[in-house]
């Protein structure tokens, strides 16, 4: 089985099983990114099942990614994969709830990509580990195009408080004067958000 082979099989099951991973589109942006910026240290707040921190690790020599996953189910998948990609050296996976681990190291780039209510509390917790000309980007940004939508739109009341808890995300992004961030519609929306 060719690595090509692999990567096609972890994203062909994470789709089956309703697996939520990163759209090809994001996955694209993502990896180009770190080429163009010479990105190396990568922190991932939502494993899932190893997809996006597998093909980040690949898109350039010397980048190490720490990836966090709190389901074990998914860890489990992710462990899995990463080892049949060779990419161990590459990939630190961590068993935890990210808001249970403290980290010393700095970061180029951190990818918040888990609990969408939870965006703001990720990025407050984690940005004091990027690094003084580092980069945050966040996915589902659009939440499948809800974002855009009025809340009384919404019949789910649990869709609606998610949807609200984004659209506060969105405005701390906006309101934030230590960042520069971009709303990138690719995929499920992107937000680029950078170091002034």
């Amino acid at each position: 089985m060719t690595k090509e082979d692999i990567l096609n099989r972890i994203k062909e099951d994470a789709l089956n099983q309703q697996v939520p991973i990163i759209s090809d589109e994001g996955i694209q942006y993502l990896t180009q990114y770190i080429q163009k910026h010479s990105v190396h240290r990568i922190l991932e707040v939502g494993a899932a099942v190893g997809y996006s921190a597998i093909m980040m690790c690949m898109a350039a020599d010397d980048v190490t990614v720490t990836t966090i996953e709190r389901d074990e189910t998914r860890y489990l998948e992710a462990l899995k994969n990463i080892k049949q990609m060779g990419l161990e050296d590459c990939i630190q996976l961590l068993y935890h709830d990210a808001f249970d681990v403290s980290l010393e190291e700095e970061f180029d780039l951190i990818f918040i990509d888990a609990a969408k209510a939870q965006n703001q509390k990720f990025f407050e917790k984690f940005e004091k580990n990027l690094s003084s000309t580092g980069t945050i980007i966040t996915d589902n940004i659009d939440f499948h195009g809800l974002v855009n939508r009025d809340l009384q739109d919404i019949q789910s009341k649990n869709l609606r408080q998610m949807v609200r808890k984004i659209k506060n995300y969105i405005s701390f992004l906006e309101d934030n004067t230590h960042y520069r961030t971009r709303f990138l519609k690719l995929g499920d929306g992107l937000a680029v958000s950078t170091r002034i």
